[in-house]
């Protein structure tokens, strides 16, 4: 089966359309512009199959040049045969490549080694023959004694030590005992040393597992990674136990056992030998190494999945923002920002005690808001940001039209010291740099998120104990889909935010923004062909991602690729509209076009592709439509709730700020975010960063900082 129909397979698509997209990737076409563009090519195949293809077609390619390296090196030791090349080639997982290796993988050297040097392999061989005869133990071994094998005894251990080796190196044991294992197999993790445990551990944080025990196959990802870190920071000792009978069975299907042999007690002893001392050992670490690698996966798919809604949240457009970064020593931090994102006013308050430092943190904000009309604060989540809160709300008695929003600062610090917020705001003290930041959060959390390394956005669990190249695959993947999808303002927008549209990358992102700095904006998408850099496929992969309003050409404001600007135009003068009709009165003329001429039909008359034309109608109707635009927007308050308003029964709306394997956390405006448990989020419902539901209080623990919460709804 080759790579196409090997993919096809797995993904249950039809051959061809794996055989196209695979074309497309290895002719330099990037996923965003395959899957919006190409979708004649590869039948319409979306982003998400797109992926898993790229990525089975990544893995299968590594076995590929795995498989080359193993059989070039079994045929350089001159052991290659007929039937071992075909059962290599036959191999379709790297798992089972590597046990087919295994016996001829270089080594450091071996006790069985050391049995072959002193001429022992035949006695080896007669033990794994279990060939019946009259000869007794000693007359079968007395033919290979020698000076480094001098006593029937000696040789007899130095042909176990080989026939250990045969039975733990033989694949199908392997596979058998690996598979049984997964399956069967039990973990077990204690508390390393009792009178060390309070000094290790002193908030408990592994108590859970100072006595555990499972079923391999039973545990949960998040009970995976927790006892990983528990044993990586000494806490626990951890083990896992393969069943007597599963390795046992697994070493009899493979070899021949007769208890009429006079060397089947020898058989024995060997295979007891290679179970404890090689075989097990090696599974265990084979099976921690699946739970974890299992485990990892599962933690940056829900990572990735939390980035990506956090990153579709929708935008505030239009609002003055003033953004307070809170703080106590060093006082609060204030910015206000235009609706362009562009720093009006900085300003540092003291809103604590004494009563003269409250009321004077509250006139110079009255001021800032009533100076550049500002229409919404921004307060960060972090040190103090209730007690800024609370400040907000005096504020609004004052400035009634004045609303709020809570707004989760992670990141924001790692922002400001970044030499991207240099190059922004370079006369900017970095302390302000995290105001500003908050600010632009709320006007466009993308635009102002992808500036940050997504780790650093605070919406996963245990991002840090995962392969931190894995999750950075995810996590850039997840950020260019959202910014492909959402598209990006050519004439505004961050270098950070230009590297993630498709085909630009960070260098030529830099080349961009300099050259539009230069030369003032871009009047049209072709212009940024006179960016040094930029050749024709970077152009073809980029262009239909950037968006230019009140541009030169209508048309760049929309997603359509310039490529098919003609047929665009063409349908327009069917109904005899042109490029620069405003969208609002083009409904009006296309629907009765498609009436008249139905879309099949049409997309014969201008030869194009049904799905390209389907994708044209819908631009020149909304051209450049925000999907986030579908999404809740952020809760406005204008009041403060505590800890101490909250009481069993009490509803309130939230939002979700995480979702985690037991559950999600809600802020529902209190100092502390609430559990909703998966005990309480109702089966079939799927919650993600940024829904905003409503909940009811279950209970409340104001000396722990707990708050349990139930279902009671989701908002449209």
């Amino acid at each position: 089966m080759n790579i196409s129909q090997r993919i096809a397979t797995e993904l249950t698509i039809a051959e061809d359309r794996a055989a196209a997209a695979i074309e497309l990737f290895d002719a330099g076409n990037t996923l965003p512009f395959i899957a919006r563009y190409r979708k004649e090519r590869t039948g319409g195949l979306d982003e998400q199959q797109l992926r898993r293809l790229k990525s089975l077609l990544d893995q299968l390619r590594a076995l590929e040049d795995r498989r080359r390296t193993v059989i070039a090196t079994i045929e350089e030791q001159g052991k290659m045969t007929p039937e071992l090349r075909e059962t290599l080639l036959a191999a379709d997982s790297l798992t089972l490549l590597e046990d087919l290796y295994r016996p001829y993988k270089p080594k450091r050297r071996t006790r069985a080694d050391a049995a072959r040097e002193k001429g022992l392999q035949g006695l080896a061989d007669r033990i794994l023959e279990q060939e019946r005869t009259d000869e007794t133990v000693e007359e079968i071994a007395v033919p290979f004694l020698s000076d480094e094998a001098p006593t029937v005894e000696e040789a007899l251990a130095g042909a176990r030590d080989i026939v250990a080796q045969a039975i733990s190196d033989h694949p199908d044991v392997r596979q058998d005992t690996r598979e049984r294992a997964l399956r069967r197999g039990v973990l077990y993790a204690e508390k390393k040393d009792e009178d060390e445990k309070d000094k290790k551990d002193p908030g408990g944080t592994y108590q859970l597992y100072y006595e555990f025990k499972a079923k391999v196959g039973r545990l949960q990802p998040h009970q995976i990674l927790a006892i990983n870190r528990g044993e990586s920071e000494d806490v626990l000792r951890v083990r896992v136990e393969v069943p007597e009978r599963d390795w046992r069975e697994a070493i009899a299907a493979a070899f021949r056992f007769d208890p009429n042999a006079p060397l089947h007690e020898q058989l024995i002893l060997a295979a007891e030998d290679a179970a404890q001392r090689l075989l097990l050992p090696a599974i265990e670490r084979d099976v921690r190494r699946n739970l974890t690698e299992r485990a990892e996966a599962h933690a940056i798919r829900v990572f990735a999945r939390n980035v990506r809604a956090l990153l579709s949240q929708p935008p505030l457009t239009g609002e003055t923002v003033l953004g307070i970064d809170p703080g106590f020593r060093t006082g609060c931090k204030v910015a206000v920002v235009d609706p362009s994102g562009r720093v009006l006013d900085t300003a540092t308050i003291y809103p604590h005690e004494p009563q003269d430092q409250w009321e004077e943190a509250l006139r110079r904000l009255k001021k800032l808001a009533s100076k550049h009309d500002v229409t919404l604060l921004a307060i960060g989540n972090g040190t103090a940001s209730r007690e800024t809160e609370r400040l907000a709300a005096e504020l609004i008695e004052d400035l009634p039209a004045l609303r709020y929003v809570m707004v989760d600062e992670t990141g924001a610090s790692v922002y400001s010291a970044s030499s991207l917020a240099r190059a922004e705001l370079p006369d900017m003290d970095v302390s302000l740099r995290g105001a500003v930041s908050i600010a632009r959060r709320v006007q466009d959390p993308l635009a102002e998120l992808v500036k940050i390394d997504p780790r650093s956005l605070g919406v996963g669990m245990y991002q840090h104990d995962v392969s931190q190249t894995e999750l950075e695959k995810a996590l850039d993947a997840v950020v260019e889909s959202v910014v492909n999808r959402v598209g990006v303002a050519l004439n505004s927008a961050s270098p950070a935010l230009l590297t993630h549209v498709a085909g630009i990358g960070p260098t030529l992102a830099e080349r961009i923004v300099a050259y539009r700095d230069a030369h003032g904006p871009f009047p049209t998408r072709e212009a940024i062909k006179d960016v040094s850099g930029i050749g024709p496929k970077t152009f073809e992969q980029a262009a239909g991602f950037l968006r230019i309003r009140d541009g030169e050409q209508p048309l760049d404001a929309s997603a359509i690729h310039p490529e098919s600007y003609d047929v665009a135009e063409a349908v327009l003068r069917r109904a005899d509209l042109s490029p620069r009709t405003p969208p609002a009165r083009r409904a009006d003329a296309l629907v009765p076009l498609l009436q008249e001429t139905p879309l099949p039909e049409l997309a014969a008359d201008l030869d194009v592709g049904l799905p390209t034309l389907a994708d044209i109608f819908k631009q020149l109707v909304q051209p450049g439509r925000d999907p986030r635009e579908d999404l809740p927007a952020p809760i406005l308050r204008s009041d403060v709730l505590k800890m101490e308003d909250l009481h069993r029964g009490l509803r309130l709306k939230g939002t979700v700020r995480n979702v985690v394997d037991f559950g999600a956390f809600i802020d529902i405006g209190v100092k502390n975010d609430g559990l909703l448990h998966t005990s309480q989020i109702p089966p079939g419902t799927s919650l993600q960063v940024g829904d905003v539901i409503e909940v009811e209080v279950l209970n409340v623990e104001p000396e722990r900082g707990r708050i349990g919460l139930g279902w009671a709804g989701i908002q449209d």
